[in-house]
C-alpha cells in the first residue's frame, strides 16, 4: 500500500466519523426539540414529511418549489414543517393560516429570514425589503410609499412613463412582420421607465443605452441567485464557506450596481440639490435628488444613509423591473392563448380610446375589464409565488402548532390561489371572475390591498409590496398600450407554452416571442 493509499484511508476514516457524528448530532437535536416542547407544554411543530439525519428534506427539494410546496399541502394540510438542513421550514398554503400570520400575528411575523446572496445584494440587508422590522425598515417605509412612490409624484412622473411607452410602440411597429422577443422588450421599456425615475437627465445617449444593457444582465443574474438554494442559508456553520459560490456572485453583481450608483451620485454633487427658493424635497426633479436631500434634511433619530441611499435604488432597479415586465410576458401569453379574452379586452380599449389615437394613462380606470385582466395574471402566475420569505421574532402558536423563533416561513400564495375550494375552474384564464355588474356597469373586484386571504399577489400586513401603486400604472398601461396598438400572433408553426419556472421571480420556462401586426389608423400614430 501506497503512502497515497494511507493518506485516502484515513480521509475515508475522517470523513466517516465527521458524517457520523453530524447524524448524531442531528438526533440529538431533534430529540432535544420534542422534549423541550413537551416539558414546556407547547403544542408539536406542523406534520410534514419525515426529515433525514443531517439532510433534513432537502434530497427530496423538487426545482419547481411552488407546486412541490402545493403538492406537499395536500398530504400534510395547509401548515407544514419542511426541514432545510438545519433550518425550520413552515410552509403556508391557506387563507386562514395565511391571515394568523400576516394579520393576527403581523408584529411577530414582520421580519425577514435573509439568505446569503440577499446579504449581499441589499446593502447588508438595509434596504425595504430586507431590513429588519424596526425604525430603520419603518423611515425606509415613509420614504418609499409616501413620498416616493405617492400618487402625486407618480403623477408628475406621467409623461416620462408616456415618452418610454410610445418609443416602445415605435420599435413594435417597426418589427411589423418579425418576431419580437416580448419579456425582453418590456424589461428594457420598464427599466428606462424606473432609471429615468431615479436619475432623470443624468444619463443620456450611447452611456444610457449601455447602462441598461449591463443592467438588464446584472439584474437577470442576481434574481437567479437571490432564488437558488444555497447551503449557506441552510447550515449557518458553512456560511464562511460559500461552497456553491453563490454570495461571491451576487456580491460581484452587487458592486457593478454600486459603482454605477456611485458615478451617478459623484456626477450630481454631493451639495444640497435644486435652486428652488423654498427647498422643498417634494420638488425634487427624480428620486435621486430626492433622496439626496432628504439625506442632508432628514429625521436625526433615523437619518438616511449613503447606504440606504444606494439600497433603495438597487430595490428600484431589481425589484421593479423584472417582476413587471415578466408578469406582463404572462399576461399577453393568456390572452394571445383566449382569444375571446383579447377580444373583448381590445372592444373595451376601442370603445373608451378609439382606434384614432394611442392610449393615455387617464383612459385606465375607464377600463374595467382591462383591470380584471391583470388581476387574473396576477391569480394564475403571481410574480412572488411564495412571497419573500417570513421570520417569527418569537416562538409563535399558527393553526395550533408551534412555529419557532427564527423558522423561515413561505406564504404559497401560488397554492392558495389556485385552490380549488375557492377558485371555479383554478387552472383557465377568466378575467370575468374579477368584475361584476351593477346597474348595466362592469365594476371590477377585489384589490391589492392584501385584506382578503384569497386573493394577495403583492402580500399583506407590514411587509406588503412597497411598490404595488407603481406595478400597477405600468403594467396596466404597457398592457393597455401593447394590445390597443397591435394584434399580436405566434410564429408559424409554435404552439403557445405557459409553463411556468420557479424563482424568487416566477418566469415564463419558454419566453414569448411574438409577431406584432399594427391596428390603429392613421398609421402615422406610431410615429409619435
Amino acid at each position: 500500500m501506497t503512502i497515497s493509499d494511507h493518506t485516502s484511508e484515513k480521509v475515508g476514516v475522517l470523513v466517516s466519523y465527521g458524517l457520523g457524528f453530524l447524524a448524531l448530532s442531528w438526533l440529538v437535536f431533534m430529540m432535544f426539540i420534542k422534549k423541550s416542547d413537551k416539558e414546556r407544554g407547547q403544542p408539536p411543530l406542523p406534520p410534514g414529511p419525515k426529515p433525514l439525519p443531517l439532510v433534513g428534506n432537502l434530497l427530496s427539494l423538487d426545482s419547481e418549489l411552488h407546486t412541490y410546496f402545493a403538492s406537499l399541502s395536500k398530504d400534510y394540510g395547509p401548515i407544514l414543517t419542511f426541514w432545510l438542513g438545519k433550518k425550520v421550514g413552515i410552509i403556508i398554503s391557506s387563507p386562514s393560516v395565511a391571515k394568523e400570520v400576516l394579520k393576527d400575528q403581523d408584529t411577530i411575523f414582520a421580519n425577514r429570514d435573509m439568505p446569503a446572496a440577499a446579504l449581499e445584494s441589499a446593502y447588508g440587508g438595509r434596504d425595504i425589503a430586507w431590513s429588519p422590522y424596526g425604525p430603520e425598515w419603518r423611515m425606509l417605509r415613509k420614504v418609499c410609499v409616501r413620498e416616493m412612490l405617492s400618487s402625486a409624484t407618480l403623477d408628475s412622473f406621467y409623461q416620462l412613463r408616456r415618452n418610454e411607452i410610445q418609443q416602445t410602440i415605435k420599435f413594435l411597429c417597426s418589427q411589423t412582420g418579425k418576431k419580437v422577443s416580448v419579456g425582453e422588450q418590456m424589461f428594457l421599456t420598464v427599466l428606462n421607465v424606473i432609471t429615468n425615475m431615479l436619475w432623470g437627465g443624468t444619463v443620456k445617449g450611447e452611456e444610457r443605452a449601455s447602462m441598461a444593457a449591463e443592467f438588464r444582465e446584472v439584474v437577470t443574474r442576481m434574481v437567479e441567485q437571490l432564488g437558488k438554494p444555497n447551503i449557506s442559508d441552510f447550515y449557518p456553520s458553512l456560511g464562511r464557506f460559500d461552497l456553491q459560490g453563490i454570495r461571491k456572485k451576487t456580491r460581484d453583481m452587487a458592486l457593478k450596481f454600486d459603482g454605477i450608483f456611485d458615478r451617478l451620485i459623484e456626477q450630481r454633487g454631493m451639495e444640497k440639490m435644486g435652486d428652488d427658493d423654498d427647498g422643498e424635497i417634494k420638488k425634487s426633479k427624480d428620486f435621486l435628488e430626492f433622496l439626496m436631500r432628504l439625506r442632508d434634511e432628514g429625521d436625526a433619530k433615523t437619518p438616511l444613509t449613503m447606504t440606504h441611499l444606494k439600497a433603495l435604488l438597487m430595490d428600484m432597479v431589481v425589484g421593479g423591473t423584472d417582476t413587471t415586465s415578466n408578469a406582463l410576458e404572462f399576461t399577453l401569453a393568456e390572452l394571445m392563448n383566449k382569444p375571446e379574452a383579447m377580444t373583448k379586452a381590445q372592444q373595451e380599449l376601442d370603445s373608451v380610446v378609439g382606434k384614432d389615437r394611442m392610449v393615455e394613462e387617464s383612459d385606465i380606470p375607464k377600463l374595467p375589464y382591462l383591470n380584471a385582466v391583470m388581476k387574473e395574471a396576477l391569480r394564475l402566475h403571481p410574480t412572488l409565488p411564495l412571497l419573500i420569505p417570513h421570520c417569527p421574532s418569537e416562538t409563535s402558536n399558527v393553526a395550533g402548532y408551534t412555529v419557532p423563533k427564527g423558522s423561515r416561513v413561505f406564504i404559497n400564495v401560488w397554492a392558495v390561489h389556485r385552490d380549488p375550494t375557492i377558485w371555479e375552474n383554478p387552472s383557465e384564464f377568466k378575467p370575468e371572475r374579477f368584475y361584476h355588474q351593477v346597474d348595466g356597469r362592469d365594476h371590477a373586484k377585489w384589490d391589492y390591498s392584501g385584506n382578503d386571504f384569497n386573493y394577495f399577489p403583492f402580500g399583506s400586513g407590514r411587509r406588503i409590496c412597497a411598490g404595488t401603486a407603481m406595478a400597477e400604472r405600468m403594467f396596466l398601461f404597457s398592457l393597455a398600450s401593447l394590445i390597443h396598438s397591435f394584434e399580436w400572433t405566434l410564429p408559424e408553426g409554435v404552439k403557445m407554452d405557459l409553463t411556468e419556472k420557479f424563482g424568487i421571480v416566477l418566469k415564463k420556462k419558454i419566453p414569448l416571442v411574438a409577431i406584432p401586426t399594427p391596428r390603429l389608423s392613421p398609421t402615422s400614430l406610431y410615429d409619435q
